[in-house]
């Protein structure tokens, strides 16, 4: 867990690792940040019980998870807990609440005084402080949070024989923690590196956590609380996994139940302090163009033991560096472009170290960098790979993954594996792979991508998604998540440790050796052609109706496609190996810079530190340009005419920034 003596047990593993003479880098150190950090009270644990009106305990939450074997038992195990939550003592009658989303408060509102309650929750929908923060606004007072089995374990329930120490699926106590902060870096030092001198805004004006106190229980507990709820039946879509009627709550539980007339209580302790935290770093110099780098980046800090998130990819990483690291030693091997490891600390809480270093190093990280691989969790099991990022890396990871075999089949590659699990139809290529888009903030490629326009990708090995309706591994962030674990359902062997090794390495070293930089621009005019369609079947007619043009739109997704295929023609007709190296430079600098060119400081004022037009977050959940849908769904809930301005000025945003991309492709005038 960031900054506690575990944490920095494994920075001095990573520095040994990275400073080994024999199969060490060419530099390593450590870089320090004083970083806002929330941490529950040892000495006083958060509780969660239901009390009579005479004050009486008539239940008690677990405040533990159930040991199944020493792992659990171990003292550094941290008690499961709601990261930036509030200390509090609320107390009032229950009411459930579906997924916090903000339609299900509306909708809960319509048939229930949500004024003094406490709602419990079930993770999905929104984010984990979105519980919170869309709930007090109705009076909300406290929530809970818990795993709904239908969500995780296909609906099974039972220790006995169907969950974790016998499956992979979470047992009854299992806790998801998190950080429930929806914002990434450092809380209090918004767009500067978080060191000790640095200025710091006052606590008070913090946005994006909890304004009430929150905490998250396991779905036994949750199953205790939820079934003695009385009031009207919830909907169909909210119902879940327990055998018996998920109701709103009167508010408070049914007349018949033991806890008649109970209010449920929070006692919440959590604590917030300014701590030290490090990132771990290392390089090999280019031998030709030593400033131009890949990054490659794990984060290192867990929750518990941390076994798939984040070891799983840390392991990769360090098999990666000790590979590369002995060539190096071994004078066998140079990239041509210095690579950069980054070992990210305090990423649980909110992406924070790699936020950090973007904000450090902001202007030559900008300038010098070509590509950024993130692999956090490397193994979520292990069926297919799992691949997200601009559509211009899709080209270098489908060759990458044609070259490696699947894990545990000698006849059959990474790449013909994935087409089988997940494909599209693409109008250039037919069928092939599907790649999803790094739109969110998910993990540590999101500074890189939403604040410094770098082009980014995160891999990973998955499930079968038509076997599971798991939304994640199910022990994710919970003290299940251990060697054990891993060992026997996640990856028996560590064969798909070994593919995503594979892959991910055979990835950076095309994008750190080619003499042209292995990035497609037309694949990002595909994927532009295919948002544009969208919006236009979506939203011409009503935005002409308001007077909007979408044709400044279509021209400059046009001129990109059209300046995509130049640039590709110019690199297939040059014999490069025998131009002049600026010539190379030129056309590899113009495909580096090219999602510089997507990025807008102004577009999106109420979204901290996302500036990339094309992938910024979204709430619309249209495969369309992120700040149009938006901006479209807003005026047309509200009806007002300068929520429609908005809609044209996200227009004009996209149009502009497209066509200034489309001009970095072109000749140099």
């Amino acid at each position: 867990m960031a900054t506690t003596a575990g944490d920095e047990q494994t920075v001095q593993f990573m520095l040994k690792r990275w400073q080994d003479p024999e199969t060490g880098l060419d530099q390593a150190w450590r870089e320090e940040y004083m970083v806002y950090l929330s941490f529950p009270d040892a000495d006083k644990p958060n509780k969660v019980t239901v009390v009579s009106p005479s004050n009486a305990v008539l239940h008690t939450a677990r405040e533990k998870e159930k040991p199944y074997t020493a792992d659990q038992e171990d003292p550094a195990v941290v008690q499961p807990y709601a990261a930036y939550s509030p200390a509090g003592h609320p107390k009032g009658k229950l009411v459930y609440a579906n997924q916090g989303k903000p339609s299900d408060y509306q909708m809960l509102n319509q048939t229930v005084d949500l004024r003094g309650t406490i709602a419990i929750t079930r993770y999905g929908g929104a984010g984990r402080a979105a519980k919170a923060i869309n709930a007090a606004p109705y009076g909300v007072i406290g929530v809970l949070v818990y795993t709904d089995p239908l969500d995780i374990n296909d609906g099974l329930m039972s220790d006995a024989s169907e969950t974790y120490p016998h499956s992979w699926y979470m047992p009854p106590s299992g806790v998801e923690r998190g950080s429930f902060n929806s914002r990434y870096g450092d809380l209090l030092t918004p767009y500067l590196a978080a060191k000790e001198e640095t200025y710091r805004i006052p606590i008070k004006d913090i946005t994006g956590i909890p304004p009430i106190p929150i905490q998250p229980i396991g779905f036994e507990d949750a199953y205790t609380l939820i079934c003695e709820l009385g009031g009207v039946e919830a909907p169909a879509a909210w119902q879940g996994s327990f055998n018996c009627t998920y109701n709103f709550g009167g508010p408070g539980f049914k007349h018949t139940s033991a806890f008649n007339n109970s209010d449920v209580k929070l006692d919440i302790y959590n604590r917030e302090e300014i701590k030290n935290s490090s990132n771990v770093m290392g390089v090999i110099r280019g031998s030709v163009e030593p400033d131009r780098y890949v990054i490659y980046g794990n984060h290192r800090d867990s929750w518990v033991h941390g076994a798939i998130d984040p070891s799983s990819g840390t392991s990769v990483m360090l098999e990666l560096t000790r590979v590369l690291g002995q060539m190096v030693k071994e004078e066998k091997w140079r990239p041509r472009r210095s690579i950069i490891f980054g070992s990210w600390g305090a990423e649980e809480f909110g992406l924070i170290g790699s936020a950090e270093y973007t904000e450090q190093y902001f202007t030559k990280l900008s300038e010098r960098t070509v590509a950024y691989i993130n692999v956090d969790i490397a193994v979520f099991a292990n069926a297919t790979l799992r691949a997200s990022g601009m559509p211009s890396v899709q080209n270098v990871i489908f060759k990458a993954a044609k070259q490696v075999k699947a894990p545990g089949q000698d006849s059959k590659s990474v790449y013909e594996n994935w087409i089988q699990y997940s494909n599209r139809s693409s109008p250039t290529y037919g069928v092939i792979p599907r790649m999803g888009y790094l739109s969110g903030a998910g993990s540590d490629y999101a500074a890189f991508v939403h604040y410094l326009g770098i082009t980014s990708m995160d891999i990973a090995y998955t499930y079968d998604r038509t076997k599971t309706n798991a939304r994640i591994y199910p022990a994710y962030h919970t003290a299940y998540d251990t060697f054990d674990y891993s060992s026997k359902f996640i990856d028996p062997g560590f064969i798909s440790h070994q593919a995503i090794a594979r892959t991910a390495g055979n990835v950076l070293i095309r994008l750190a050796d080619s003499l042209v930089l292995p990035l497609n621009c037309s694949d990002y005019a595909e994927t532009l052609e295919s948002y544009l369609d969208t919006a236009v079947t979506l939203y011409q007619d009503q935005l002409k109706a308001k007077d909007i043009s979408m044709e400044p739109l279509k021209h400059a997704v046009a001129s990109f496609r059209s300046a995509a295929t130049h640039l590709d023609e110019v690199i297939r007709s040059s014999d490069l190996t025998n131009e002049t190296p600026l010539k190379v430079r030129r056309i590899n600098d113009q495909l580096m810079l090219l999602d510089r060119a997507f990025l807008d400081p102004m577009a999106f004022p109420d979204k901290y530190a996302y500036r990339h037009v094309i992938w910024a977050s979204s709430n619309a959940g249209k495969p369309t340009f992120p700040g149009l849908a938006d901006a479209y769904a807003t005026a047309v809930s509200s009806g007002q005419s300068s929520d429609w301005e908005k809609v044209h000025y996200h227009v004009s945003v996209l149009s502009q920034a497209i066509e200034g991309a489309a001009q970095t492709l072109v000749d140099v005038i």
